[in-house]
């Protein structure tokens, strides 16, 4: 896609606002910070990310044959290790309507059908967006349609991210989850399709691959301390 100079500005910061946005959001989700959720608990290794531009992906896993967009303009990946069983962590995983007991920025969150969690399952939560000097603060509104789920193993899911300023067309989400000696290590790629984000090259490309990859290190980090709680 050929941007012209005039063009170019405009559109970097058009799709850093999405970015900075949806590193909160659909990466999914801002989670507490680093000090909140106790990251380095139990000595357990802590996120590897690893990005790609638009060809490639970080890591070719699936779910019933499904993954996240390699032709995206932008995915990443991350890993953790959890001091879990696979199924106490797959459990605290799906059960998305107590999300916002322990992701901070999760506004509201419901389930849009009911029963169990399954690859016909629907979910929509908000989660705020700070004032920057791209845009006003927003509100993102994300309607997530699980795509496949395999019970205690895996779950694709994808959706829009839509607030007043901000519009993302398609987040698609993988989460893997394999069981070791120690308990669990769960890995987690994401892809964005939007047009701006086509605009992207080089450093600019590079920085909201960086705020995607953040934004799934956070999440993994508040997965492993909710999972490692003793409650759990």
């Amino acid at each position: 896609m050929h941007v012209s100079s005039q063009q170019r500005r405009p559109a970097r910061k058009a799709a850093l606002t999405i970015a900075a946005a949806v590193s909160l959001a659909i990466t999914l989700s801002g989670c507490s910070s680093g000090a909140d959720s106790e990251p380095g608990a139990r000595g357990s290794k802590a996120p590897t990310a690893s990005a790609t531009g638009s060809a490639g992906q970080a890591q070719d896993s699936r779910c019933g044959g499904r993954s996240t967009d390699p032709e995206a303009a932008v995915t990443r990946s991350s890993d953790i290790d959890i001091d879990a069983p696979v199924e106490e962590v797959w459990d605290v995983h799906t059960d998305v309507e107590k999300w916002k007991e322990w992701q901070d920025a999760v506004l509201t969150i419901e389930r849009l059908d009911s029963g169990t969690f399954s690859s016909t399952s629907r979910f929509r939560w908000t989660t705020p967006v700070p004032e920057s000097d791209f845009a006003p603060a927003d509100t993102l509104t994300i309607t997530s349609s699980v795509q496949h789920v395999e019970p205690g193993r895996c779950v694709i899911w994808e959706g829009p991210a839509k607030g007043k300023a901000i519009t993302i067309d398609r987040g698609t989400h993988l989460w893997v989850f394999t069981p070791t000696d120690k308990g669990t290590r769960v890995h987690t790629q994401e892809s964005w399709d939007a047009p701006l984000l086509d605009a992207l090259q080089g450093t600019d490309r590079d920085a909201v691959a960086d705020m995607l990859g953040g934004g799934l290190d956070v999440w993994l980090q508040a997965l492993k301390a909710e999972a490692e709680a003793p409650a759990n």
